[in-house]
């Protein structure tokens, strides 16, 4: 739970992306234009029905004109390229147009409890209008072109569980079976959203010129993904779901502990992972990216790779153990990470019983009756890591974080210096427990028989933290190891951490507070349901074809 190595997680095999489309593939979804009302600029309205195992839904797309200068990633931005929502059920008139009037205001609109996610995308300005262009005067475009921008819009929020009237977790878990895993609506929305992306791109195409206007070829369109900005909205999320988290990074290990214990590294298994490393590697070295420190990250991990490769050829192990052992002694987190990612790639019948193991029911109890020296031993055995930090030290409480009342989105304030410290959200866990552990300390220095109920007599603020302590004992992982009140704290690990989860990749770090990401890329296309499937999508590509070449 150390928060650098969270930081370097990589997708694997049971991210949810690779999860969903195992499971739309495997039930051969069936996802249909009902309507695609736009017109020569691609703007209108267009509206698909799903029909998946358990239900029927729709998905609303309402695509308006933005000017350039409306154009943003902000969550305090009101004009979208595209604002959508999945919803269950057919889309009839009135509805529709229920939803026309709501959908596109976003968070200043209103929906239902049949409608389950709310999203919105905006073009991308290096991409969609050189695609278009290039289609309609009869070519493809460039690869090199789509492997520095590899989407064609990209998402600025996917909002669900209950959000704006929208139906709660508790509903799509128990209702909607088809969405009943970890962001599974959320992934769908997006990968619909890329799809729609490249139909409205060929649309205007055909509509600029008729006569010349061609389609992107399969290979291409399945090396467009969908991007996304994540900011600092997301790293309150791991804090204020611990179960849920700790339950994610327990399915990847006992994954990965599966395969260490149980997979043989045989001749075809070792073939396998040589070609994986190749791909990471392919993958790695067409990310590209303007934030120094990712990119020096990317080429260590590219020359660590090479140097794994060339041990896995010298030293032919016979167990997956000596590579993780190697590994953890000789390279970075980051690559071990990646190594861990293609060992889970190699045996899909060891793990993939897991995929409904992401899920917990969340609840936080508190046991008064337990006698608090017994609860001191738990601070000390499992928040050791906490009492270890210093907060004499200036530089350990030098930041705040804070809801902006005008931006709406996390904030981070330096203490002594911006207002509103006062108004902090409730995520300085690490500086919590220390505060708790001392108050444990002077009680029982006074009566060593004292029972938590008796501690919370006196000592009610710290109730909250209490309950949280003695509910992640009861887990095989608990607090996020960070102390993010530091000076120096990276939220873009926090980021980076979920987002291995979703599945993306191709981090761009914009700053240490957000960071630019690709969704579904290489991910099979809406066409390709109900043809032979091979899980074979992750650490995409780049097609072999060379660029620009004519239909």
């Amino acid at each position: 739970m150390n928060l650098e190595r969270l930081g370097s997680l990589h997708p694997f095999r049971l991210s949810f992306m690779r999860i969903l489309m195992r499971r739309i593939m495997a039930e051969k979804w069936q996802i249909k234009a009902e309507m695609f009302d736009l017109d020569q600029e691609g703007l209108g309205t267009a509206v698909y029905t799903i029909d998946a195992r358990h239900g029927q839904y729709s998905f609303a797309v309402f695509a308006n004109y933005l000017s350039p200068e409306k154009r943003s990633d902000r969550v305090i931005a009101d004009q979208w390229d595209m604002t959508v929502t999945l919803c269950e059920g057919r889309v009839d008139d009135a509805r529709l147009e229920r939803l026309r009037s709501n959908v596109p205001l976003q968070e200043a609109g209103r929906l239902d409890s049949s409608c389950i996610i709310l999203s919105r995308a905006n073009k991308s300005s290096r991409n969609f209008d050189y695609v278009v262009d290039t289609l309609a005067s009869g070519q493809q475009p460039s690869l090199q072109n789509i492997a520095r921008v590899g989407y064609l819009y990209r998402t600025t929020a996917v909002y669900g569980s209950g959000k704006f009237g929208m139906a709660d977790w508790q509903k799509v878990h128990v209702v909607d079976k088809d969405f009943s895993r970890p962001f599974a609506a959320e992934m769908f929305t997006c990968y619909l959203i890329r799809h729609f992306s490249l139909e409205q791109a060929e649309h205007i195409a055909r509509q600029r010129c008729p006569s010349t206007a061609v389609e992107l070829r399969d290979d291409i369109k399945r090396y467009f993904g969908i991007g996304n900005a994540t900011g600092l909205g997301m790293a309150p999320f791991l804090i204020n779901h611990p179960q849920l988290v700790g339950r994610w990074i327990l399915v990847r290990e006992t994954a990965l502990a599966r395969v260490i214990k149980f997979a043989a590294c045989d001749e075809d298994s070792h073939a396998r992972m040589l070609g994986l490393i190749d791909r990471a590697a392919t993958h790695l070295a067409e990310i590209d990216t303007d934030n120094d420190i990712q990119s020096a990250a990317n080429r260590t991990l590219l020359v660590e790779l090479a140097e794994a490769r060339r041990w896995l050829q010298r030293i032919e192990p016979t167990t997956w153990r000596q590579l993780v052992s190697k590994a953890s002694a000789t390279w970075t987190t980051e690559t071990q990470e990646l190594l861990n990612s293609l060992l889970l790639e190699l045996h899909p019948q060891l793990i993939d019983d897991l995929e409904d193991e992401l899920c917990v029911e969340e609840s936080m109890h508190l046991v008064p009756g337990q006698p608090l020296t017994e609860f001191l031993q738990t601070i000390e055995a499992d928040y050791d890591w906490a009492l270890a930090i210093d907060f004499t030290k200036p530089h350990s409480r030098a930041v705040f974080w804070y809801r902006s009342l005008e931006k709406s989105e996390p904030r981070l304030g330096n203490h002594g210096v911006d207002p509103g410290a006062d108004k902090a959200m409730n995520l300085a866990v690490a500086w919590d427990v220390r505060q708790c552990y001392e108050q444990v300390c002077e009680c029982l220095a006074v009566n060593e028989r004292m029972s938590i109920a008796d501690f919370l007599l006196r000592h009610s603020n710290f109730r909250s933290i209490v309950r949280r302590i003695q509910t992640l004992a009861k887990d095989a992982y608990g607090d996020i190891q960070a102390n993010l009140l530091d000076r120096d704290v990276l939220p873009i690990h926090l980021l980076r951490c979920k987002l291995s989860f979703f599945g993306v990749s191709k981090f761009d770090p914009k700053s240490r507070m957000w960071v630019r990401n690709t969704m579904f890329q290489g991910a099979p296309l809406v066409s390709d349901i109900g043809t032979e499937y091979e899980d074979d999508w992750y650490f995409p590509v780049m097609p072999r074809e060379t660029a620009s070449e004519h239909d």
